[in-house]
């Protein structure tokens, strides 16, 4: 496995990575997270998913150079409060479904430290959706992170988790 920084070339492989994810989701009957309908279909979060993979924020994970994993890295998410000391925020998480249980997730979580590191950041974040069963809060948990903060976005229901450096 390799992990690269992204460009605008990547967006199609991510929209399809979030799209296998909502399609698992979804057939699990687990909508609350992201909604049922694919993410290539909504022209927001194309153009989110387009903004990420212009900025410098983007990292691809491949695997027999083909696109597994995404993270984007960079400041706290608009609806998430700063911290009130230097951080490095992953600002999202997918991998692609025909690689689960191969560690992309984990790898991609591994180069996010490892650049806070670099910046001499002792503060690493990220935020996940925190209903169902908290499956994905457990997680994050199984990576290191701590729970910090609840929040919600209307109805959606949010968990900071956050890691010391």
């Amino acid at each position: 496995m390799i992990i690269r920084n992204g460009d605008p070339g990547d967006v199609q492989a991510v929209l399809g990575m979030f799209d296998s994810a909502v399609a698992w989701l979804t057939a699990q009957g687990r909508t609350g997270q992201w909604g049922s309908d694919p993410f290539s279909a909504d022209p927001a979060r194309v153009e989110r998913i387009s903004r990420w993979a212009a900025s410098d924020g983007m990292r691809i994970a491949e695997i027999d150079g083909e696109p597994a994993g995404c993270a984007v890295l960079g400041p706290p998410m608009p609806y998430v409060d700063p911290a009130p000391e230097p951080e490095l925020y992953v600002q999202a998480l997918v991998v692609d479904r025909r690689f689960h249980g191969r560690g992309v997730g984990a790898a991609l979580l591994a180069r996010a430290r490892a650049e806070a590191v670099e910046l001499g950041v002792s503060l690493l974040r990220v935020d996940c959706y925190a209903g169902d069963d908290g499956r994905l809060v457990r997680y994050y948990e199984s990576r290191g992170f701590t729970r910090a903060e609840t929040f919600s976005v209307g109805e959606w229901p949010g968990q900071i988790l956050q890691m010391r450096l």
